[in-house]
């Protein structure tokens, strides 16, 4: 059986899409959309239908600050009384997956549609990942980050809201490659990558920037010291001993920061100061380096990836 489709229904009325052949389908009511917000932070989805009331309601909603988030995030299917074309346009230009008339959204079309945004956004997905991965890593490349955060930066523009990019170095790999071999080095590297991934949101993006340096993208941020603080705990992670080849190993991390709009509006400026700090001296503390771990090879305890 095909896992569930988590689907957010915001508006009234829920539909009951228990028994639809296109799912199965959990569905979760949400009152507006400050629900839905609060939804998106706390728990992941595939598909949101938003249904609106108000005969304007998709012209407002495409001022609506968070909708950036809610299309990078999900599948959004979007139901209006009488929806204008311009306004419909206008919302799948921006990311909206589908855009349906109230009287066109029974629930089995809604089941449907739904269904079939949630695959047309997977394989969106897939095709990115295929052209713009990293083969050691699986990880989207570096030409893939900058694609991405200069679509962020630019949604930024219209809908400001702080963001961030951490540059995170690798002390160790190449003392692992040549007492270990290639191999051993690249499963460092993907153990390194996996830690990194399982400590973020589902929003965030994690990309190789080659060799032993990595990127983490903070879509939304609340403030300074929220990036300071996930940069901190990605350190942390980073440091406890990785076991590979039935060795024991730690790496030294090495962590810098960039903030949108702190410190830049463009995303070559904002890696390039990540970078700059993650190559600071040792010692720096999270505007620079990270504090060292211990010394690779050194004896540890054992490593759970």
């Amino acid at each position: 059986m095909n896992d569930p489709i988590q689907l957010l229904h915001v508006g009234p009325g829920a539909p009951d899409l228990s028994t639809s052949p296109f799912g199965p389908f959990v569905v979760t009511a949400l009152a507006d959309l400050d629900e839905l917000a609060q939804a998106l932070g706390g728990q992941g989805c595939d598909a949101i239908v938003l249904q609106l009331e108000a005969p304007g309601g998709a012209a407002a909603l495409a001022r609506w600050t968070g909708l950036s988030r809610a299309v990078l995030e999900a599948a959004l299917v979007v139901v209006a009384p009488e929806p204008e074309a311009t306004d419909a346009l206008r919302l799948m230009r921006l990311g909206v997956q589908e855009v349906l008339p109230r009287r066109e959204a029974a629930p089995e079309t809604l089941a449907r549609v739904a269904r079939m945004a949630v695959e047309r956004k997977r394989a969106e997905r897939a095709a990115r990942k295929a052209y713009a991965t990293d083969l050691a890593t699986g990880l989207p490349n570096h030409a893939q980050l900058m694609e991405h955060m200069t679509h962020l930066l630019a949604l930024r523009e219209r809908e400001p809201a702080a963001m961030a990019v951490l540059a995170v170095r690798l002390e160790g790999l190449g003392v692992a490659e040549a007492r270990l071999g290639t191999e051993s080095a690249n499963v460092l590297r993907r153990k390194a990558a996996v830690r990194l991934r399982s400590g973020l949101r589902a929003s965030d993006v994690v990309a190789s920037l080659g060799g032993d340096s990595f990127a983490v993208l903070l879509a939304w941020i609340d403030d300074q010291a929220a990036a300071d603080g996930v940069a901190g705990k990605l350190a942390q992670a980073l440091q406890r001993p990785f076991n590979v080849a039935g060795q024991d190993m730690s790496l030294a991390v090495r962590v810098g920061v960039g903030q949108y709009p702190a410190h830049g509006k463009d995303a070559d400026g904002l890696l390039r100061r990540a970078l700059a700090q993650a190559a600071g001296a040792a010692g720096a503390g999270l505007g620079g380096a990270a504090p060292r771990g211990p010394a690779l090879g050194m004896p540890a305890a054992n490593d759970e990836d």
